[in-house]
């Protein structure tokens, strides 16, 4: 058991949770986060509060940002900018098949021996042969420049943006491993196999298809299939469809043709219906 509190780097960018430690951030102060490239400014969007999972784990918080911090934030946004008008300018002038996504800034720090670098991050169909690019771009930012390219997954990750269900993307706020999601998931789910239907920001099959397949493998091993013969409180009849959410199937009564709507608990097969009347 400890404490904990929530932080972005970017509005409605992912959270990363850190041990708070002496300090006591509020949401909306502005606090240093260690990172590999030194302590940088994030927002605090989640107050300090006892949580009962093990925090010893968790990064600690540097502490609160002060004015000097501040500024120094401000100047890496704005070198941030910089390189991203400057990175497209030139790709435009190369004729290169790239879409600059991201761009990320790591300022020269005379104290830790670390010298300015740039990393730009972009998409494109294919591979790209961006060595006259990174030359010119080093020679325009004069710092270091490496260029990283990435899929369209992580490319949607680091935008970020809206899913179909109203909410920020998945990958952008929470998830932290991107894993196998195939179309046999919403065959399974009965869902459409309109890829217009089923698939996310980034173009992939959406993230959310893994989250309730579980539950629908788990119901489709106990539950009678469909067409098959069973008994219900109401009478015997067939099995005409299944509601997972409400683990329940449906079933259309030989006596009178209508259909009922029953727990999938209490649906069993002729022969289960047999032994429970004349068991005893």
């Amino acid at each position: 058991m400890g404490m904990l509190c929530a932080v972005s780097f970017n509005r409605y960018g992912r959270l990363y949770y850190l041990d708070p430690g002496e300090f006591s951030p509020q949401v909306g102060d502005r606090v240093l986060v260690p990172t590999d490239d030194g302590p940088l400014v994030a927002e605090c969007v989640w107050a300090a509060q006892w949580v009962t999972e093990d925090t010893s784990g968790f990064p600690r918080l540097v502490g609160l940002a002060g004015d000097e911090d501040l500024r120094r934030d401000e100047l890496l946004r704005q070198r941030k900018a910089e390189a991203k008008v400057a990175a497209k300018r030139l790709i435009r002038e190369h004729g290169l098949p790239m879409k600059v996504v991201a761009v990320d800034h790591v300022a020269e720090s005379a104290q830790e021996g670390i010298g300015a670098r740039t990393t730009i991050y972009f998409t494109a169909p294919h591979r790209v042969d961006f060595r006259a690019l990174v030359r010119d771009l080093g020679a325009t930012l004069h710092c270091r420049v490496e260029l990283r390219q990435l899929s369209a997954r992580d490319s949607a990750r680091v935008q970020g943006g809206i899913g179909s269900c109203g909410r920020d993307l998945c990958c952008a706020t929470f998830l932290t491993d991107f894993e196998p999601v195939t179309i046999r998931m919403a065959k399974d789910q009965d869902l459409p196999l309109n890829p217009l239907r089923i698939s996310g920001a980034c173009g992939r099959l959406m993230c959310c298809l893994k989250y309730e397949h579980p539950l629908y493998q788990k119901f489709h091993e106990s539950a009678p299939p469909l067409g098959s013969r069973v008994s219900t409180p109401d009478g015997d009849g067939r099995v005409v469809g299944h509601s997972v959410p409400r683990d329940s199937v449906t079933v259309r009564l030989d006596a009178d043709g209508s259909r009922c709507s029953c727990s999938r608990a209490s649906v069993c097969g002729p022969r289960q219906a047999h032994d429970q009347r004349y068991s005893g």
